[in-house]
Formats: C-alpha cells, sequence, structure tokens
C-alpha cells in the first residue's frame, strides 16, 4: 500500500544544509498498523507529511498504492489525497467558521459523491459527538475537536489514514478514545494506519514499530505476526 525508496530530506539554512531524513526505504503492507517513533527532531513528523504528499523529498520516491506521487502536481496530488488518505493532525486543523458537521463534510464536497451530509452525521454519531454536531470548533472540547477531525479523516473512507500525534495535545481519557477510534477504523474497515507518536503505550497496539534516529531508520519491529 506504501512503498518508500531512497528518500531524503534536507533544507537551506544560510550557508548550512540541513538533512532531516537520510535514505529511508520502507513498505507498509495494506492493512497493517504502524507506529512511527522517535525523539523531536529525530524526523518522524517530517517522513509523515512526505508519506501523506504534504512535502516533497530532495530525493527518492513515495508510492501510494501503485502511484508515484513525490513529483505529481499540486492538483494530481490532491486527487491522490481525496481518493487514499485521510490524515489527523495533532492541532485538529478544523476551519474555525464551520460547525463539527461542516467541518467533516468538506472532504467529501471537495472530492465525494452522494449523500456526504448522511455519512457526516452518522460517523459524529459514531465518535460520540450526535448532539454536537452544530457546534462550532471554540464552543468544543480539545478531546470533541480531535473527534470531529477523526471523523472528517473517515468520511471518505479513505484506505490509509495518517495521524500526527493525534492524542498528544489531549488528557489520558481522551487520547484512550482516540487510539480505540483509529484502531476500531483499522480492524474493521482493514484502513491500513501510519501513526506518529512518542507514546510507548500508545505505540505498544501496533502492528510494527518504526524507530527513527538523526533521520534513519534505526529499528523496525513486528510486534504482532503479519
Amino acid at each position: 500500500m506504501i512503498e518508500v525508496r531512497g528518500l531524503k530530506k534536507s533544507i537551506r539554512n544560510g550557508n548550512r544544509t540541513i538533512e532531516i531524513l537520510k535514505q529511508i526505504d520502507l513498505l507498509i503492507p495494506s492493512g497493517q498498523f504502524v507506529a512511527i517513533m522517535g525523539a523531536s527532531g529525530s524526523g518522524k513528523s517530517t517522513l509523515l507529511g512526505l508519506l501523506a504528499g504534504l512535502d516533497s523529498p530532495t530525493e527518492g520516491e513515495v508510492f501510494i498504492d501503485g502511484t508515484e506521487i513525490s513529483h505529481l502536481s499540486e492538483d494530481q496530488l490532491a486527487e491522490v489525497r481525496g481518493q487514499k488518505l485521510g490524515f489527523v493532525f495533532q492541532s485538529f486543523q478544523l476551519i474555525p467558521t464551520l460547525t463539527a458537521l461542516e467541518n467533516v463534510l468538506l472532504p467529501h464536497e471537495l472530492n465525494g459523491s452522494g449523500n456526504g451530509r448522511a455519512t457526516a452525521a452518522d460517523l459524529l454519531r459514531s465518535v460520540g459527538l450526535a448532539d454536537r454536531m452544530h457546534h462550532y470548533p471554540i464552543q468544543l472540547s480539545g478531546g470533541e475537536q480531535q473527534r470531529v477531525a477523526l471523523a472528517r479523516a473517515f468520511v471518505l473512507q479513505p484506505p490509509i489514514i495518517f495521524a500526527d500525534e493525534p492524542t498528544g495535545n489531549l488528557d489520558s481519557e481522551n487520547g484512550a478514545h482516540i487510539l480505540d477510534l483509529l484502531l476500531e477504523r483499522n480492524r474493521t474497515s482493514g484502513a491500513t494506519l501510519v501513526l506518529v507518536t512518542h507514546d510507548p503505550q500508545v505505540s505498544s497496539h501496533a502492528d510494527r514499530r518504526v524507530m527513527l534516529r538523526d533521520g534513519r531508520i534505526v529499528e523496525d519491529t513486528m510486534q504482532r505476526p503479519a
């Protein structure tokens, strides 16, 4: 489902070149739950952004379901993201002028067909927000906002879900609930789940753990049978 070949990412800082990722090779099969771990600055969020087509590599290739995305135009990337990917940000990234229902519905209006409003409402009910559909983000708690963000990521039923520290800004109770919702999506619909986390408790639920250090993969461990 996801294949990475010779991936490198560097940036210029004055006269210096800073290497963020160094020769990453990775293969993630369909339906696998992979936790990407590493200290701050190890490159894990940069890697996730490259996998999702939110950034371009300096060198190397990223394939999503057989399509090489690293050099697509923005319109082509948007089409791939709309059809294949859901992304959950640590900082929620909800649009403040839209209600919870409208935030969830937005990807459907941009990329979907059929009765998206009914789908969005069902998803909000499934994450426990039946009575919060018409509230704006500012009227919701952090845990509620993250559940809206999850529902938005699920609305097009993408085969791949990326999540960048989805529990990092939440208390333990809300964090556990968000993880349960992601696990349910992975196990019931077979969605491939790639999650960046610094929390060993979160990573313990993954099928596989990939550890980064200084821009390289230093550990790649199967925690459950393939």
